[in-house]
């Protein structure tokens, strides 16, 4: 007779899991060009983004730089490309003017960057201790997580260029039938936390340390803050009225002449928008998307409430009451799968709010991973303890009360560069980027616990 017991699959080696992670992201990122002609390609579609070629061999040279030179330690391929393609030599406005390679040159360069790069992960010491660039697989992870923030990158230049769509995906799942029910808001008890990672092989500088933060009890949104409810915000003159904006916000809306989301307009008793090539109702049930930081802080403040900072993000996402302790996800320490959170571009909007059950967070708060990145009232500062890592340019330069940090990823993000620990973050006045935001309320005396 045959046995029924089920055998546990071993999960992939580092060395597996790095190539699996690559790969992956090469894909999109072939998908997300492939798809356009040179023209398009070479063009700046908006002078907040790169032209689409840019970013194909700032990729490659990245790679280069990372896997093929300082952990193969292998030869330049090509040493005159490193100006071209250091982001921090030539603003993305500049961009265009600059030689660039053209687009199959771009392909093809990538192309021999990888084959360089693949030979030195097949040999790479993962078990290395004088070095933390290849333990663990460190430095693959790295660039795979640099691959996908370019390729949301990219995504968020289709969203941005004109014309007709090239991009297409299915429908994310239909709300389950418990969403209508759920409570707007869940209690968070007081009490300290693990914030941040030390033992997360693949975590990036801003990430760790691990550190304790005592958190007051507070309220937090079950679900992100939907287009229904930003639409009321709207209605009730909320972009018009000085009480909802802080002095720098207000400055920003009338410069701008914010009236709307990104990508909206009224078409008579309509809210139209703009998805990837698409006109189309906006969904009422959708967590509202393309809104910058004074956008969401004004919205907070006209519902009496307020943004969550950073740590209540966290806290909500990945403390366990009953275990004492953090996860690495709001569900667990699993990897994400299609049932817990919409991630890696399987689909082109959020999900309907409230979706997502086997992703919920102890707290009960549902879409902490994945939907749209959620801004937070905090500045983007170092955990205490910090060190840069491999380099000052990916955090530290950033440091300071001009950025506000966004966590929890969005459909446009690999689960490679998105866990719970995962910091982004942004200038305020930024809406091209896929970002949403849920909001929260300090708890009263009678309600902490």
């Amino acid at each position: 007779m045959k046995s029924t017991t089920s055998i546990t699959e071993r999960p992939p080696s580092a060395r597996a899991r790095a190539a699996a992670a690559l790969a992956r992201a090469r894909r999109r990122t072939l998908a997300l060009t492939d798809c356009l002609g040179e023209d398009e390609l070479s063009a700046q579609h908006s002078p907040l983004m790169s032209p689409l070629v840019w970013d194909l061999a700032h990729i490659g040279n990245q790679e280069e730089l990372w896997l093929v030179r300082r952990a193969g330690n292998r030869p330049a391929l090509r040493p005159d490309l490193d100006p071209l393609y250091d982001a921090f030599r030539h603003p993305r406005a500049d961009r265009p003017a600059l030689p660039l390679l053209g687009p199959e040159a771009a392909r093809r360069y990538l192309g021999e960057v990888r084959e360089q790069a693949l030979a030195v992960l097949d040999t790479a010491d993962f078990d290395a201790t004088g070095d933390p660039l290849p333990a663990n697989g460190f430095v693959f992870g790295m660039l795979a997580q640099h691959e996908q923030q370019h390729d949301e990158t990219m995504l968020a230049t289709h969203q941005l260029r004109s014309g007709p769509a090239v991009l297409d995906a299915p429908a994310p799942p239909a709300a389950p039938p418990d969403a209508a029910g759920l409570p707007r808001e869940v209690l968070v008890a007081a009490g300290p936390f693990e914030m941040g990672t030390s033992t997360e092989p693949w975590a990036l500088d801003n990430e760790r340390p691990a550190h304790t933060v005592d958190v007051p009890a507070f309220w937090l949104d079950t679900v992100p803050v939907t287009n229904a409810a930003y639409l009321d915000f709207i209605a009730d003159g909320g972009y018009e009225d000085a009480r909802w904006w802080t002095p720098e916000g207000l400055r920003h809306r009338r410069q701008a002449q914010l009236t709307a989301p990104l990508f909206w307009r009224r078409d008579g008793g309509t809210w139209l928008r703009r998805r990837f090539g698409r006109t189309e109702p906006v969904p009422l049930d959708e967590p509202v998307l393309h809104v910058c930081w004074y956008e969401a802080d004004a919205y907070a403040r006209w519902a009496g409430r307020r943004l969550p900072t950073e740590a209540e993000w966290e806290k909500a996402a990945r403390h366990d009451p009953d275990a004492g302790r953090s996860r690495r996800y709001p569900w667990g320490d699993a990897d994400p799968t299609p049932e817990h959170a919409n991630l890696g571009q399987r689909h082109l909007q959020p999900a309907p709010a409230g979706g997502y059950p086997a992703g919920a967070a102890p707290s009960g708060a549902r879409q902490l991973i994945g939907d749209v990145w959620e801004w937070t009232s905090s500045d983007f500062t170092p955990h205490p303890g910090f060190a840069a890592f491999p380099y000052r340019e990916y955090s530290e330069v950033f440091f300071g009360p001009g950025h506000k940090v966004l966590r929890g990823g969005s459909f446009a993000v690999d689960e490679v560069a998105c866990r719970g620990t995962f910091r982004n973050w942004d200038l305020p006045i930024r809406r091209q980027i896929f970002a949403g935001f849920r909001t929260a309320r300090d708890a009263g005396p009678g309600e902490a616990r």
